[in-house]
């Protein structure tokens, strides 16, 4: 007796767009918890990206026959869904919700991770200061280890165009974040 396959990425969007219920709730299991992250790393808002994921997969629902595999990968496709949300909302709101208020969970060790989460919160302040579209390079590419290919995918644009925006984010990132680790050695 055979083990049953783990179906792929583009076979569960086969089986949404012919209706199959299950399918969607195979992929979105697989998949949210990565756009959730994304989306949020790109607004600083966990009400945004919660948003975002949520029209993200309403939207795979009511058009995933509009995915081309020949195009990318099915987590570009939805990244590139949730790309276009995420800078739809920051334009229509025009501002960035500081990650402060946002804490994500509280150390155990206040003393002992009070270094670690002061970096954390430097690291997470410097990527949503990138201009955007250093920003999404950065993100996909260092933050969700997606492939340059992928990442064009996703984007819309050419290998070479993350490639040069990954080289110049990763740059201003280095200048942002000098400061703070010269102060971590004091």
């Amino acid at each position: 007796m055979t083990a049953p396959t783990t179906p792929t990425d583009e076979e569960l969007v086969r089986r949404i767009s012919a209706g199959e219920e299950e399918a969607f709730v195979v992929l979105y299991r697989r998949r949210q918890g990565a756009l959730y992250r994304f989306a949020w790393q790109m607004s600083g808002s966990a009400a945004i990206a919660e948003e975002v994921t949520q029209e993200v997969f309403l939207a795979l629902m009511r058009e995933a026959r509009r995915y081309d595999p020949r195009r990318g990968t099915v987590a570009a496709y939805l990244y590139g869904v949730a790309r276009n949300h995420v800078l739809r909302r920051l334009d229509r709101e025009a501002v960035f919700v500081p990650l402060a208020e946002e804490s994500v969970e509280a150390p155990d060790d206040p003393h002992r991770d009070a270094g670690r989460q002061e970096t954390v919160e430097a690291v997470r302040r410097a990527v949503l200061s990138l201009p955007a579209g250093y920003r999404e390079a950065v993100v996909l590419c260092d933050l969700h280890e997606m492939s340059y290919e992928e990442a064009a995918a996703a984007l819309g644009c050419a290998v070479g165009t993350v490639r040069s925006r990954l080289h110049r984010g990763r740059a201003l990132l280095g200048a942002k974040l000098r400061p703070v680790a010269a102060g971590s050695l004091v």
